[in-house]
């Protein structure tokens, strides 16, 4: 009973804490124009926010090893209260910088939250990794819906101040995300271990493809998926002359088509198996891609924005589950982190290059652009997938 006690209140920080990073992309850069002196810069603290995912990724989840997983939840949830009324402050002095440092902290923040799939997946028998995993996902449903509405409709509670009450409601949501993750009944903090006791060396890890092809596989879900949805909207305002309603109910069910199909996921990783259901995400990114190439009405964009979505969790979902099988206990803090770090660094990389790839090169060289990396990741999880079935003695239950 404990274990759905956990998935259950992890599921629940999972869309607080998602709401919290949904506040920030409906509102951050709007923030960072009303600030700036160009408007060229106007999306800068929002990439820094991305930029603090990408930085702390790795150390989140040592600390996480180290502390234990609720203390070091908790922490994170009051880093991004800090956060939260930092920017609120900044935004009430009008000062671009301290705005931009408060956002480098919610994104530092952020990174604590990504490990709660981890969290789930290391607390259940290993039949019921594949539905942990999903069903803490499935809070980011809620999350989509919640985070853009609570930063509209506070935007200008504080006079004189435009966009600093959706930030003091951020630090109010996280602190609300502290209620569920003190209940939660996680591993406590590992002592640190002799190096006899660590299990194998990273450089060793790495190598192992049951380590490498999730990790790879991780990379290029998150990172296509960020290159696309940072592209696309600036796509239909600037380029394809839609509206910006328009942008945003495409973001809108992008999000939602994220996280959704959760409710299945892990259903279908335990039937098919999760090289199978991570290639099935990576073909809807492709055929994402195609539908762009295809057309560019209103229409074209929804129906490519949610496949990309779908595909995103499939493949993200399907990574995550085959990587947590592919270490002993004693290995979990430094490959997860691993992990973090690359999964997030590439990401922040495809956000920072999206807008400049757009607009040098153009929407459809955009979608170009995934296919030769979808096609590398299929062959490569085609190869890994053949290889266990040649060799019983290294397959596991997937």
């Amino acid at each position: 009973m404990s274990h759905y006690r956990n998935i259950a209140l992890l599921s629940g920080a999972q869309a607080i804490a998602g709401s919290a990073q949904g506040m920030v992309m409906a509102v951050g850069a709007l923030a960072g124009a009303s600030l700036s002196i160009d408007p060229a810069f106007a999306t800068v603290p929002t990439t820094i926010m991305i930029i603090g995912v990408a930085l702390m990724a790795g150390p989140a989840a040592l600390i996480l090893h180290r502390v234990g997983r609720t203390r070091g939840f908790v922490l994170g949830a009051g880093i991004a209260a800090a956060g939260g009324l930092l920017a609120a402050f900044g935004l009430y002095l009008q000062s671009f910088l301290v705005f931009s440092g408060a956002m480098l902290l919610i994104g530092a923040a952020g990174a604590f939250g990504q490990q709660y799939r981890f969290a789930a997946a290391d607390s259940v028998p290993p039949d019921m990794k594949a539905r942990a995993v999903s069903w803490v996902m499935l809070g980011g449903v809620l999350a989509g819906f919640l985070g853009p509405r609570l930063a509209a409709m506070t935007a200008d509670v504080i006079a004189g101040a435009p966009y600093a009450g959706s930030f003091i409601a951020l630090a109010g949501v996280c602190c609300v995300s502290v209620m569920f993750l003190v209940f939660t009944r996680l591993p406590k903090g590992e002592p640190k271990r002799p190096a006899s006791q660590t299990g194998r060396p990273l450089k060793v890890l790495i190598r192992e493809p049951d380590v490498f092809v999730p990790v790879l596989t991780g990379m290029a879900s998150y990172a296509l998926m960020t290159f696309v949805m940072v592209a696309a909207p600036l796509a239909m305002v600037f380029i394809c002359g839609h509206s910006t309603g328009d942008a945003a109910n495409t973001i809108q069910w992008h999000i939602v088509s994220m996280f959704a199909p959760s409710f299945v996921t892990g259903s279908i990783i335990n039937r098919i198996g999760t090289h199978l259901t991570a290639a099935m995400g990576l073909l809807l990114i492709l055929a994402s891609a195609a539908i762009a190439l295809s057309g560019t009405t209103t229409l074209h964009f929804d129906i490519g924005l949610m496949l990309l979505g779908v595909g995103w969790n499939f493949g993200f979902i399907g990574s995550t589950v085959m990587l947590t099988r592919a270490y002993r206990p004693e290995e979990g803090a430094k490959v997860q982190a691993l992990n973090e770090q690359m999964v997030f660094g590439v990401m922040a990389l495809a956000s920072i290059g999206a807008g400049v790839l757009l607009n040098t090169f153009g929407w459809e060289a955009i979608n170009m652009m995934v296919m030769p990396v979808i096609t590398a990741m299929l062959v490569l999880l085609v190869w890994d997938d053949l290889r266990r079935r040649r060799a019983p003695d290294l397959a596991r239950t997937r």
